[in-house]
């Protein structure tokens, strides 16, 4: 995809290499080893109108298309995954399915200050045993008068010491699978919610991830998102949304991956030649710049399949497949291109071939979105935008 950028992404483009360079670059490293979210980042980043760009002015976005909104996400996980994460919170896996299925009274509570950056919030949806099965929840719910009474667990939910909501996800009637499935915004500090971080992880340190447990929390009709039984949709406008981000996010950091193997391809001498005279470094360069180019081509088309107003159910699965294969791919690469440095704190490639590993898991096992591409290849599946 030959994509030529407007005057308004190419001086986007410039703030956030500027940004980037200037507020990121200098303390990821320490930030990642420390497992600190970086908090006062992120809130410069909003200053500059960055956090959920695509929604809409009356909700404290920008109101930009998805096009726009995912060349900011990627640019920014370019310095750091992490900060291009929060940022894509309320267009994303948080946010997106409130500004489609929630009511208005919700959006002005919840919603604005989310996209102004006042608070965080996460999205409750894997579960210890339903990872990717959304349909098998064993959260339930009950309904008691004016309210909802929620039991059960989620884990490995992001954000999770620093959201002050959740939108999650219970059912009202197992035996009806997809559809007993109800969303709720739950607040952090509801009688009933615990929080336990899991800490010393392998890739995305610097997020609070870890297990979210209700214990006969009672949450509000008003809390109810879209109508009982609608759950499902709310997810699957969430994670498709998410997915879009996911992809932009691997190409940040792949690109980041091939343009410090670039230049530490052309300082390291061996048999005095850079290294970069090599045949076998060249291939794996070479290897890198056609797989970012192609994860581009995949994920601005899914941008551009949304802002056409489609859900792009299968170009999601395709976009998040390719760039997350091949962020894995180019994070070994770059490894192997450093060598024995690579295992050195000093350079960023460890950080990033620990953190690659994990977007093949995230927003879909990759195995699940082969099961999708090839429903839809065998027209076993219908819905093609």
């Amino acid at each position: 995809m030959d994509l030529v950028l407007n005057e308004t992404q190419r001086q986007l483009k410039e703030t956030l290499r500027e940004f980037g360079e200037k507020e990121i670059a200098p303390y990821v490293s320490e930030y990642d080893r420390l497992e600190e979210f970086p908090v006062e980042i992120i809130k410069k980043a909003t200053d500059l109108g960055l956090m959920g760009a695509c929604i809409p002015e009356p909700y404290g976005g920008a109101g930009l298309d998805y096009l726009t909104y995912t060349l900011i996400i990627e640019w920014v996980a370019r310095y750091c995954q992490i900060v291009g994460l929060a940022l894509s919170a309320p267009g994303g896996l948080v946010g997106s399915g409130l500004l489609q299925y929630g009511t208005e009274d919700q959006r002005q509570k919840y919603l604005i200050r989310l996209t102004k950056g006042e608070v965080f919030a996460g999205g409750g949806v894997t579960e210890p045993r339903s990872g990717s099965d959304v349909g098998g929840t064993d959260t339930r719910c009950i309904k008691d008068g004016n309210s909802y009474i929620l039991n059960g667990a989620k884990a490995w939910i992001s954000f999770l010491m620093h959201a002050k909501w959740f939108i999650t996800f219970a059912t009202i009637d197992k035996s009806k699978k997809y559809k007993g499935l109800c969303a709720f915004i739950v607040e952090a500090d509801w009688p009933g919610v615990s929080r336990s971080p899991y800490k010393n992880k392998v890739g995305f340190r610097p997020l609070s991830t870890g297990e979210l447990v209700f214990d006969e929390v009672r949450v509000p009709k008003e809390n109810l998102v879209g109508e009982e039984g609608q759950g499902f949709p709310v997810a699957m406008c969430a994670v498709e949304n998410g997915r879009l981000t996911v992809s932009a996010r691997c190409i940040g950091v792949a690109q980041a991956c091939l343009e410090e193997s670039i230049q530490y391809a052309k300082d390291r001498i061996v048999f005095e030649n850079p290294i970069g005279r090599y045949q076998q470094i060249q291939n794996m360069i070479v290897d890198m710049v056609v797989g970012i180019e192609a994860a581009r081509y995949f994920t601005y088309r899914l941008a551009q399949v949304k802002d056409q107003g489609f859900r792009g159910r299968r170009e999601a699965s395709i976009a998040k497949l390719y760039a997350s294969e091949m962020l894995m791919k180019t994070a070994t690469d770059a490894m192997q291109i450093f060598g024995a440095y690579s295992c050195s704190s000093e350079y960023n490639v460890g950080r990033y071939w620990r953190d690659a590993k994990f977007f093949q898991i995230i927003e879909g096992t990759n195995q699940i979105h082969r099961n999708l591409i090839g429903e839809y290849a065998l027209g076993y599946r219908k819905d093609k935008t």
